[in-house]
């Protein structure tokens, strides 16, 4: 009972810190944003709930890895800490998903606060080009002067239309320069938080059904943490073998593979169901395959 405890506790953690703090992030760009560029129709952090549905599966990606890492650390039995994991997994699956649901539904906006407001004034410049804010940024299509090297100055008075343009800051770093496996890893969390969202909207036994099979899966690979001497080593080769799931999802989503395995199975089962039996196939594979290592390794009796 002590290693449950223990167990869920450092699950509940790593969820909340890792939801909430690429929630605040997100939002955060957001409010950047407005500084950065003058939005023409687009009020940043609108959708509270969008930040959200982004942010759950990276937080259940990297709870799920560093959980089963913390439990080959404290030498927890497999069996208890994969189905510690599921149920956890799970919990927290539902309760996020109903969280996020009921969000929507009440269609917060989070309006940037006055002080990332760009006052009349303000100016803003990317290279040797100008622009002048003549009113507030929080009029989208207020005037502006603009100056563009070897051309007069130019005057907007509604910035659509032509010659007509918006100009923006530089680039920040994380967001230009940030690394390509970086824009990689969240591009495919970006998929998966929509196909999450998707069969939600479809039927909550469907988006149950496609979770679970993800937590499932996922949780069945602690003995890839438990392969080398070398626990950094495990934690690395894992987060690898996590993001090569990630890609499988997307993969498997993706509408001409879904279609092209759905057709040898001449309709038997539901199109929406593909990608979670396969991930509970793998899973039990994976599950069978770590109970006969278990058995055949002398002096391992603590499973």
């Amino acid at each position: 009972m002590k290693n449950i405890a223990k167990l869920t506790i450092f699950f509940t953690l790593s969820f909340l810190i890792l939801f909430i703090a690429s929630v605040f992030i997100r939002i955060l760009s957001t409010w950047i944003d407005l500084v950065r560029i003058i939005p023409v129709a687009v009020m940043p952090g609108e959708d509270a709930a969008m930040a959200a549905w982004r942010a759950f599966p990276g937080a259940l990606y990297i709870s799920i890895l560093l959980t089963l890492s913390y439990t080959v650390r404290r030498n927890m039995p497999a069996v208890m800490a994969i189905i510690c994991i599921w149920i956890l997994g799970a919990a927290f699956a539902t309760a996020a998903s109903v969280g996020i649901n009921r969000l929507e539904s009440l269609k917060p906006a989070i309006r940037s606060p006055a002080s990332l407001q760009g006052k009349p004034g303000l100016i803003l410049s990317r290279s040797e080009n100008a622009m002048i804010l003549l009113r507030e940024s929080s009029v989208v299509r207020g005037p502006r002067v603009v100056s563009i090297p070897g051309q007069p100055l130019i005057y907007q008075e509604v910035p659509v239309g032509p010659n007509n343009t918006i100009l923006s800051l530089p680039a920040l770093p994380f967001t230009e320069d940030t690394p390509w496996f970086i824009k990689s890893l969240s591009l495919d969390f970006s998929i998966c938080a929509s196909e999450m969202e998707s069969r939600l909207s479809s039927g909550f036994k469907a988006f149950a059904f496609y979770t679970f099979s993800i937590i499932m899966l996922l949780g069945s690979l602690r003995f890839i943490l438990e392969l080398s001497q070398w626990p950094l080593a495990n934690l690395f080769l894992g987060a690898l073998i996590f993001r090569l799931i990630l890609a499988l999802d997307i993969f498997l989503n993706s509408r001409q593979i879904n279609a092209l395995i759905f057709s040898f199975l001449k309709e038997r089962i539901p199109s929406n169901m593909l990608t979670a039996l396969i991930f509970c196939v793998l899973s039990v594979l994976v599950i069978f395959y770590t109970l006969m290592v278990s058995l055949a390794r002398p002096g391992r009796n603590d499973d």
